[in-house]
This record gives structure tokens, C-alpha cells and sequence, in this order.
């Protein structure tokens, strides 16, 4: 004879949202609350271009310290690879191995979100 099991109840943070509280049945404040427009009362919309602004100027600080990191490094150093073997700055030496890992990151991920998204459409 199997018996059914009893339904527990939700948790207090599923009802309302907060950790270690339990749902009141007021209403919240409405300080922490979003307009119908999404952002918050009294603060500008995020965009795109802002996005877009803020990238750009994080690749300017990271360039100009990449090319800090280059003039720095300029001493010689000797590279083997594959039985090849040569002299190259050091700072080039490891932007060329970075570029590598970079790249190679890349194709994984790549291959990776191929493999999900093949897996969503076939929905399975």
C-alpha cells in the first residue's frame, strides 16, 4: 500500500525574498522597490552606449597598462618550443603565451555553449 507524501511548506525566503524572515503580509517599503520601467526610483536607465562606454574605457586602462607591463619588460629572454629555440623580449614572450591560453579558452568555450544549445533545441 503506498502512501502519498505530505506537501511541506514553502520556505519564508521563497515567499518574500528575504533570507531568515518570514513573509508578513505587509507591504515592503517602497525604497527598495523598481518602477514599471525597471530601474530603480530616482537613478538613471542603464543603456546600451553606457554599456558600451564602460568597456571601452576598461580596454583603454587595461592597454595602457599592458603597454606600461611592455616597456618594463624589455630585457631578452630565450624561448624553446618544440625544438625551436630564439630570443624574444619577455614582455612579448608572455603576451604571446597569454594571447595563446586566451584563444584557447575561447574554442572551449565555444565547442561548450555549441554543446548546450544543440542539447535546448533537441530538448533534452
Amino acid at each position: 500500500m503506498a502512501t502519498t507524501p505530505t506537501p511541506t511548506p514553502p520556505l519564508a525566503s521563497a515567499t518574500d525574498g528575504n533570507l531568515g524572515r518570514r513573509a508578513t503580509g505587509r507591504a515592503r517599503s517602497p525604497r527598495g522597490t523598481r518602477t514599471s520601467t525597471g530601474g530603480i526610483p530616482g537613478r538613471p536607465l542603464r543603456s546600451r552606449a553606457g554599456a558600451v562606454w564602460v568597456g571601452i574605457c576598461i580596454a583603454a586602462i587595461v592597454l595602457v597598462a599592458l603597454t606600461v607591463f611592455m616597456l618594463q619588460n624589455t630585457q631578452l629572454v630565450l624561448v624553446s618550443f618544440l625544438g625551436m629555440q630564439g630570443t624574444v623580449p619577455l614582455a612579448v614572450a608572455l603576451v604571446v603565451a597569454g594571447v595563446g591560453v586566451g584563444i584557447i579558452a575561447l574554442v572551449v568555450g565555444t565547442i561548450r555553449i555549441a554543446q548546450l544549445r544543440r542539447r535546448v533545441q533537441r530538448g533534452g
